[in-house]
């Protein structure tokens, strides 16, 4: 039965990645598909590793990332081996990760093909650790982009594609100090045909699922206000935002023609974070972008994660029910009508926002 599932699953993604847009009978250009938050398995402070390097880790989400022409997610902490903590974990307040340079193989296998690592754990040990998961994606063939100025790249058929990596924290690239922020979005959008932002910020957990028009805090610590950054952002010439920080999916909505996703929560995160309830409800989002950026379609296809363990396939479809749930809650004119299926497109023809 779950074969079966996961192959009717396999075939609507298909017919929606392939079908043209409403109204317009010329191919969708660019396939994107996303995930929130790869953590997978840390050797500190103690060892909690998958079995067998991890190779199982994946697998559900294997073919639906190799459908795609890029497939992204974001690294939750570093790929180094030994170095200094850059802080003491202190549980239930400081926690800290360190994933075994091996592991990145099960990206590259995947097909997961860009990381972000601009986010509040990519430093936990140090610059050190940030290089050496730099070189260690380098040679497994992952492209990143960080808050040191690195854009990931691509052509897809002839489509310049750009990939850039923000958070909080102070800048450049913060989400909290987002001036020179701005700057680097409206330079970059001169520069590529599709310019993507992916961005960890927003406060953690089942109480912050809503999204709120306003600064966001995480212990105190300000997360930045997504909504305005967002819309800035593709103002400046952003097409696609995507964040994630929360642990916890969130809304989605149409913004002048270009989708923002507020959160993709949890996708394989093994040990260390928490994955009961609504943590543990792991959306795919597939979005397709005609060559200018603007959205035409995409689907949610639904996983659930549980402990020590990778993201299965849910045929219950929690994490895409929530979604639209909450798009429609906090985002009444969202812009997206949404089907039963996991489908979702623009309620109008987008405008063009370059």
């Amino acid at each position: 039965m779950r074969l079966f599932f996961m192959h009717l699953t396999f075939l609507a993604v298909a017919n929606i990645l392939t079908a043209p847009a409403c109204g317009n009978t010329m191919p969708v250009q660019i396939t994107i598909a996303a995930v929130g938050d790869v953590m997978m398995g840390s050797d500190f402070p103690e060892p909690l590793l998958p079995p067998e390097g991890g190779q199982g880790l994946l697998r559900d989400a294997k073919a639906f990332f190799q459908m795609a022409d890029i497939s992204m997610a974001n690294l939750e902490g570093p790929l180094c081996d030994g170095g200094n903590p850059a802080k003491p974990p202190k549980a239930g307040v400081t926690y800290l990760f360190r994933m075994p340079p091996g592991l990145a193989a099960n990206l590259k296998d995947a097909g997961i093909g860009m990381v972000s690592l601009a986010n509040n754990h990519a430093l936990d040990f140090g610059l050190t650790g940030q290089q050496k998961t730099k070189t260690v994606l380098r040679d497994t063939g992952v492209k990143f982009s960080s808050k040191k100025g690195e854009i990931a790249e691509f052509d897809i058929r002839g489509t310049r594609v750009g990939i850039i990596a923000m958070s909080f924290g102070n800048p450049p690239r913060s989400i909290v100090y987002p001036r020179q922020a701005m700057a680097e979005i409206a330079e970059a959008s001169k520069r590529y045909d599709v310019l993507i932002l992916t961005v960890h910020a927003g406060a953690e957990g089942r109480r912050a699922m809503h999204v709120k028009e306003g600064d966001e805090y995480f212990l105190e610590t300000p997360r930045g206000n997504l909504v305005r950054f967002a819309h800035d952002a593709i103002d400046r010439g952003a097409d696609l935002v995507i964040a994630h920080g929360p642990h916890v999916p969130r809304g989605m909505e149409l913004y002048r023609g270009r989708l923002v996703a507020y959160s993709l929560g949890n996708f394989c995160t093994y040990g260390g974070i928490n994955v009961s309830r609504e943590n543990g409800y792991a959306p795919l989002l597939f979005a397709k972008l005609d060559s200018t950026g603007a959205f035409t379609g995409g689907k949610i296809v639904s996983f659930l994660q549980k402990p020590l363990r990778g993201p299965r396939l849910d045929s219950q479809k929690r994490a895409f029910n929530l979604i639209r749930r909450l798009s429609k809650s906090d985002f009444p004119d969202n812009g997206l009508s949404f089907t039963d299926g996991g489908e979702f497109y623009p309620s109008i023809r987008p405008k063009t926002a370059k």
